[in-house]
């Protein structure tokens, strides 16, 4: 029986272990596994022989010319199978469901997109994530038994401790996501913050490969944060680290979804751009508008727009300035769909932070877009799946997972 402290428990860690050795590596033999990760041969070699006869490694012979001591009869490289399962990523967004299928290599196979009022109809976006699963499994020719496991994520706080649904959407306050996602698609479900998963993607195959210490801006519908810190996610003690968006920046300013006042999102903002640039236009409040004309308004050099954005920007570049001053990170990523007004939105947020920063505090610090748009929480989510996959007889893969984007 799988239980932690037990054997079986310290097998699958091992089986963990030489995954992620094989997968840091990429394609690997038996001796370099050894190396990585300090089993001993004779272990090493019966892990990958479960591992070749679960389907989760696959091995060919080398064929790198041998030259030396090295020559004579080639190794045996392994690697991941991508035939080994497929993992499915979901991003529930405030306004649109986006859910992606992979291979365990991290490889997108299928992809959906659908618009959906997510903040308001919780049972209609878990639905509507399960028939899309269906569907891309279907698109894929991939049998729904390969399904491994599924990784959500949300947008709002995931809390660390048992109780609850998230903390600022009302109408899913309760929801067991995880626990009827898992039902509907009969595999494990986990669940995660939507920054947080967009930082693991920009961290593991974006704008901060390479990073140890990141701080990823998510600047959407909402405004998030994901910190990534000595190469490790950190989501805080009660798993609401990185609510940027409700940093208080006008007392007196607009009501926010969370109760209330002058919170950076409803500065900063996608619907608070679009009012701001209504009431430039002297449109009103912008209802007649859309992101996509603030968006076009900064690609076309519309000054007011560029105007908009620059001050969304330095409102953002006065909140992260706290966030480094207290955590010292190498690189701030922004992304987000309101990370598409580009170099304008940038220059304001950097012309702030350093400003605030003051002289040399932010000297090393660099302000980059993020590499993945509006893929980065799904894949987030891919990500989190593998790390939860199960192997078999019981136990997470723990793999982490550098996707390839088409």
């Amino acid at each position: 029986m799988y239980a932690p402290g037990s054997l079986a428990s310290l097998r699958q860690r091992n089986l963990a272990l030489v995954l992620q050795a094989v997968r840091r590596l990429d394609a690997t033999s038996r001796v370099d596994i050894v190396r990585a990760t300090g089993l001993s041969r004779t272990t090493v070699s019966s892990l990958v022989a479960q591992l070749v006869r679960d389907g989760l490694l696959v091995e060919a012979a080398d064929r790198r010319p041998a030259t030396g001591l090295q020559a004579g009869r080639p190794p045996t490289r392994l690697s991941l199978d991508p035939q080994g399962g497929v993992l499915l990523g979901v991003h529930l967004g405030h306004d649109v469901v986006r859910v992606a299928l992979a291979d365990i290599t991290g490889s997108v196979l299928e992809e959906d997109v659908s618009e959906l009022d997510v903040d308001q109809l919780p049972d209609a976006a878990l639905a509507l994530v399960t028939r899309t699963a269906a569907a891309l499994l279907a698109r894929a020719d991939v049998p729904p038994e390969r399904l491994l496991c599924a990784g959500v994520a949300q947008s709002s706080p995931v809390p660390t401790s048992p109780g609850g649904g998230p903390q600022v959407l009302a109408a899913w306050q309760g929801v067991d996501v995880a626990g009827l996602l898992g039902t509907g698609l009969g595999v494990p479900v986990r669940v995660g913050n939507d920054a947080n998963l967009g930082a693991v993607a920009e961290r593991t195959f974006g704008a901060g490969r390479d990073t140890r210490h990141l701080l990823y801006v998510m600047l959407s519908d909402g405004i998030g944060a994901g910190l990534v810190l000595d190469s490790e996610l950190y989501v805080g003690g009660a798993g609401t680290a990185g609510e940027l968006g409700h940093v208080l920046v006008e007392p007196e300013g607009h009501l926010c979804r969370c109760g209330k006042r002058g919170c950076l999102e409803t500065v900063a903002g996608t619907q608070a751009l679009v009012r701001a640039l209504g009431q430039a236009l002297r449109s009103g409040d912008g209802t007649a508008l859309s992101l996509e004309d603030v968006l076009r308004g900064c690609a076309q050099g519309d000054d007011r727009a560029l105007r908009v954005v620059a001050d969304a920007g330095r409102a953002v570049g006065r909140a992260v300035a706290s966030a480094v001053m207290v955590l010292d990170p190498d690189l701030v990523v922004v992304g987000g769909t309101a990370a598409g007004a580009g170099e304008p939105l940038l220059a304001g947020l950097r012309e702030q932070l350093y400003r605030d920063l003051g002289p040399g505090a932010g000297r090393r610090l660099e302000v980059v877009a993020g590499q993945l748009g509006a893929r980065a929480e799904v894949l987030g989510a891919v990500a989190l799946a593998l790390a939860h996959a199960p192997l078999p007889g019981g136990g997470p893969v723990q793999v982490p997972v550098q996707a390839r984007v088409r």
